[in-house]
């Protein structure tokens, strides 16, 4: 409300800066200063109606139109912070003007005409680089580049087409509001599909971890019933093992022992060869001999039978469940589901089941049961034999 005083807002553009003042008044499509009428968006940024106007119809190209006003409400976003603006049926012209920030622009104007322009404001041409002491005033429309005068009548671009540099520059200033504009539409429409995507793919992620969770609870259970098989048969294995070990080391217990006696033997016959006294010699000899006689006679040492150690025989073959686990695919049936539900609780009691999903529900494939192992060749009990002589 006090801006709204004249005398107030000349006191405060005299405190102010000129150059601030202007950038308040700078539209942000535009990049100009405010043009009659100039209206106040929701989120109290301001626009010109024409800027505001653009972007609204490239934001919303799907709505009727009339002698190129709108007749219908739609949407658009701000350019200064995105806030969403949703319009009424009178489109941008239901938007109320700014008449403190139009008072401004023509005071402003005013204040600026009557001031002398200070020589720090003028912005120095940019000279020509070939002629150095040109200022470049005019555009080469040919090459689309800016140029100097002396180019055009000596220079490179003499036989170009060239026009004023302000006709061209107020032409490229215009092409470019209008692109941004342009894109301020797009960029909303894109946000919006983007916004589309990515619900879609949280979506997808949260069915995707839904469904993984399932399928992991079914093969969990199916790997229960192949635990439980793997450790039956290697107890089979672990069992036979054990008792072969357990023969085979009491046997190797049994040869060292005799081997230790034997070489007793050798070293007290060594010992009996170096006496020197035939009466004494012939005294030790006979019972020497006796032991000789005994050491070597290994007929109460059991020998083992060749592939005593084999244990081939708990052969396994599961070709025929591997096609099937292989085969393991979700289905889509629903009859063919509760069938499933039911041959699926059968085999996971018998531990014969092997069960695949789909979306949560379980179908029976072919048995996992490995085949029995057959019966050893011998207990190692049958497996020893006596010793030769």
């Amino acid at each position: 409300m006090l801006l709204c005083n004249v005398g107030h807002f000349k006191t405060f553009v005299k405190n102010m800066s000129m150059d601030n003042l202007e950038k308040q008044l700078i539209c942000p499509i535009c990049l100009e200063m405010f043009t009659k009428p100039v209206v106040i968006l929701p989120c109290q940024h301001n626009l010109c109606r024409k800027c505001a106007n653009d972007i609204f119809q490239a934001s919303n190209p799907y709505l009727p139109t009339r002698a190129g006003s709108l007749t219908s409400g739609g949407r658009f976003r701000c350019p200064s912070c995105r806030h969403e603006v949703v319009l009424d049926r009178h489109g941008v012209y239901g938007l109320q003007r700014n008449l403190l920030v139009e008072n401004i622009i023509d005071m402003f104007k005013q204040e600026s005409s009557s001031s002398k322009p200070a020589p720090e404001r003028k912005e120095e041409m940019p000279m020509c680089d070939v002629h150095e002491d040109e200022k470049i005033n005019i555009y080469c429309v040919t090459h689309g580049v800016p140029t100097c005068s002396m180019c055009k009548v000596f220079g490179a671009h003499k036989d170009c087409e060239v026009a004023p540099i302000s006709s061209i520059y107020q032409t490229k200033k215009t092409e470019l509001s209008d692109g941004i504009a342009m894109m301020v539409g797009n960029n909303d429409r894109m946000q919006g599909i983007i916004s589309q995507l990515e619900e879609a793919c949280r979506a997808i992620e949260e069915n995707g971890r839904r469904q993984k969770t399932v399928v992991c609870e079914k093969f969990d259970q199916l790997y229960t019933i192949l635990e439980e098989k793997k450790r039956q048969m290697s107890q089979k294995v672990t069992a036979e093992q054990e008792e072969k070990v357990n023969y085979i080391r009491g046997l190797t217990k049994k040869y060292g022992d005799h081997l230790e006696e034997s070489c007793k033997i050798v070293e007290q016959g060594i010992q009996t060869m170096e006496e020197p006294e035939m009466a004494l010699f012939l005294q030790n000899t006979k019972p020497l001999l006796k032991k000789i006689a005994d050491a070597s006679s290994t007929a109460h040492l059991d020998k083992v039978e060749r592939s005593y150690e084999n244990m081939d025989h708990y052969n396994v073959e599961f070709k025929k469940e591997g096609r099937a686990l292989r085969s393991i695919d979700f289905i889509q049936d629903e009859e063919d589901e509760e069938e499933d539900d039911v041959d699926g609780e059968a085999g996971a009691e018998e531990g014969e089941g092997a069960q695949t999903v789909s979306g949560g529900n379980a179908v029976t494939a072919a048995s996992v049961q490995p085949p029995a192992p057959q019966q050893t060749n011998s207990p190692p009990s049958a497996a020893k034999s006596a010793a030769s002589t």
